[in-house]
């Protein structure tokens, strides 16, 4: 074996990848507090051709030094936009026939693995705060919850540790 350089990864440029097409799913950041994991998220959101980001409350805007630090360019292929308020970008979503799908530990929720999106279906994924998760106003908001499985001691996992787990199955299961 022989590890590929840079050049043979057949890459797309920035505005190859704006005209690229998408997968059927954005992401919401409802106050993610870490402008480091915001970055990480955008540059997992690229990897995956997520259609957009929406950032909000106190999560963090570019171009702060630490989102750039992590998203590698990203910020430059994703869109995004800024919401105050993580329900008004809720009910933008779901007027534009978005499933909306907050990631979060509830009563009722879907584990990940069992969860079966329609393949042509349109989902925006909630991630929330680092240490308090999505609020529950927000979980109020959306349409279901999905649960990553966990087997340890700890009983959650870093946003974009989730955000990663989420994309990579859900982009398995629809079409892009």
């Amino acid at each position: 074996m022989r590890k590929l350089q840079t050049s043979e990864l057949g890459r797309l440029t920035v505005d190859q990848y704006r005209e690229a097409k998408k997968s059927s799913v954005v992401v919401i950041l409802d106050n993610v507090r870490s402008q480091y994991n915001t970055g990480s998220v955008f540059r997992t959101a690229d990897a995956f051709a997520v259609r957009k980001i929406y950032l909000c409350g106190i999560t963090g805007q570019p171009p702060a030094r630490e989102i750039m630090k992590t998203a590698l360019g990203a910020t430059e292929s994703v869109e995004w936009s800024y919401f105050k308020d993580t329900c008004d970008a809720i009910r933008e979503v779901r007027m534009e026939g978005y499933v909306i799908a907050a990631v979060e530990q509830v009563e009722g929720s879907i584990e990940l693995g069992k969860f079966l999106p329609e393949k042509e279906g349109k989902y925006a994924l909630v991630f929330g705060h680092e240490v308090n998760g999505v609020d529950q106003r927000v979980i109020d908001c959306c349409d279901l919850c999905i649960e990553i499985p966990q087997f340890g001691t700890k009983h959650s996992f870093n946003i974009a540790v989730s955000a990663g787990i989420v994309l990579w199955e859900l982009t398995k299961k629809i079409s892009v």
